[in-house]
């Protein structure tokens, strides 16, 4: 009987339970973080938690999963597939279960650290799993599973956690997760082989350190800036520090000879154009996720479950287009589809900057359902696109620096939109007061409701000059073939002890598509 721990060749392994295993994990980790978002308020009252308390919850698992995702570039090249993800699995139902059991807000946030820590790995493993399974002409189908995890988890996410708190505890949403959880780490222990290569870098403490400090500091300033505003120092001492440790991390990773995060996978064109659509793409996503629910349920009164029922349609269809769009990348390549994609977004994110307190629900879930089927077409192929220009040697420290840059994207586009539809709000509502003069109680209520959809509404028009933007830096995507440098660089590393870089000179690209 074959060692399950060894490592196989990707031409001799059956790739679909391999695939199977590891998306499995993935949708568990993001379908958690969407079911506890509606579940907040509950467990305020519950838990007799204040609203920060509450919010940190979310706010602890995105840091630390923001903060190890660069580290996973170094995980990935010291330990196994096999051996990293069932460590990342393991501590992500032990994070689980001490959730569910947890009677305390100590005991709770212990467990969301645990399970941020697991969930944090599982993303950049797996692309680098199906790069280096799967030819360059069949990533884009594999790839398009992985947007289907990706999509259905925060699809059903919503609707599934209303109809739960609404009926039961919210304890039970961990106690779902849970057994899902336990059934993968079975699955992949028997299921799982090592298919990535293994260069067992040593440990840079310093680089970790910086990392940590880096990431954390500038993650921590932006997801807190939507909040309490920019000039907070709550959100300008993270930033600066962040960025200061940042300069001094990059600094260390281009000097060293074997870098715990590889800032050169940017000397490589493709990678970084559609790096930047991916960082945009991403903002402009973020609007709809964050700004639709607010005017549902705040302005429109909109109960949190008709909120995630009028989402549903669009991400369901999304998780399913993901798929298919996957094999059209394979055969038509991505330029294409990002142009067909970004140009849906922008005309259905331009749809969204004209709310007002009488828009039709169905007309919302039109809407957004169409926006969906746009975004469904940019966000793998773009990432797989870029992906696809790299040297074997280099995927582990791409799809860390792409997951990390998304992460970031995220929580700046957050934080962005959110300012802009605060500071509009203000302005629309100081314009209405000194036009009215006095008013009443439910006038004030009315003006300010009102204020709120315009400040909405310009942030909506912020979110598609992104998308069109997007659209812009698309014409210029190219297919390209991975450049061929491992053997060389190897014997580099073996006979001179020292590293030399190839240039994007080396790469081999074939017409533009």
């Amino acid at each position: 009987m074959r060692d399950r721990t060894a490592f196989v060749d990707a031409s001799e392994v059956p790739k679909g339970p391999i695939i199977f295993v590891m998306v499995l994990g993935a949708f568990v980790a993001i379908l958690n973080q969407t079911l506890l978002n509606v579940a907040l308020p509950v467990m305020i009252v519950d838990m007799g938690m204040s609203a920060n308390a509450a919010q940190s919850l979310t706010t602890i698992f995105m840091l630390v999963n923001g903060i190890l995702i660069p580290i996973t570039a170094f995980l990935m090249e010291r330990f196994s597939t096999r051996h990293l993800f069932l460590t990342a699995m393991s501590l992500f139902a032990l994070g689980t279960l001490f959730c569910g059991i947890s009677f305390s807000y100590p005991s709770l946030l212990a467990g969301r650290i645990v399970q941020a820590a697991g969930a944090g790995i599982m993303m950049p493993l797996l692309m680098n799993v199906v790069l280096s399974l799967f030819p360059i002409e069949k990533r884009g189908s594999a790839m398009g599973y992985i947007g289907l995890a990706m999509m259905f988890a925060p699809a059903i996410g919503p609707t599934l956690s209303g109809i739960v708190v609404q009926n039961y505890s919210w304890r039970v949403l961990f106690f779902i997760v849970l057994p899902i959880t336990i059934i993968d780490i079975a699955l992949a222990y028997f299921l799982l082989r090592n298919v990535t290569k293994l260069s067992n870098p040593k440990v840079d403490y310093k680089s970790i350190i910086l990392s940590t400090l880096a990431f954390g500091g500038l993650l921590y300033g932006f997801s807190s800036a939507g909040e309490k505003g920019w000039t907070s120092a709550g959100v300008y001492i993270p930033l600066g520090i962040g960025t200061v440790i940042m300069f001094f991390f990059i600094t260390r990773q281009l000097r060293i000879k074997r870098p715990m995060l590889e800032f050169r996978v940017f000397n490589y064109s493709m990678f970084s154009l559609t790096t930047i659509i991916s960082v945009v793409v991403t903002m402009s996503m973020f609007a709809a996720m964050i700004l639709i629910p607010i005017y549902l349920q705040n302005i429109r009164g909109f109960s949190p479950l008709e909120s995630g029922l009028l989402l549903l349609p669009g991400a369901l269809i999304s998780a399913f287009m993901s798929p298919v769009t996957g094999k059209l990348f394979d055969k038509i390549g991505a330029r294409p589809l990002a142009l067909t994609g970004l140009g849906i977004t922008a005309i259905t994110t331009f749809l969204f900057s004209n709310l007002t307190n009488e828009t039709g629900y169905y007309f919302l879930m039109f809407a957004y359902s169409l926006r969906m089927v746009g975004i469904s077409m940019i966000m793998m192929p773009i990432m797989t696109a870029g992906l696809n220009q790299l040297p074997r040697r280099l995927y582990s420290h791409g799809t860390a620096m792409a997951n990390t840059l998304r992460q970031m994207s995220g929580s700046i586009g957050t934080a962005f939109l959110v300012t802009v539809m605060t500071s509009q709000t203000a302005r629309y509502m100081n314009d209405s007061m000194s036009a009215s003069g006095i008013a009443t109680e439910k006038q004030l209520i009315t003006l300010e409701n009102m204020a709120t959809i315009q400040g909405i509404n310009d942030s909506f028009m912020v979110a598609t000059l992104f998308a069109v933007l997007g659209f812009i830096i698309s014409i210029f995507i190219k297919r390209t073939a991975p450049v061929e440098e491992d053997e060389e660089y190897n014997h580099q590393i073996t006979s001179k002890g020292t590293q030399k870089v190839q240039g994007p000179h080396q790469v081999n690209t074939s017409q533009t598509r």
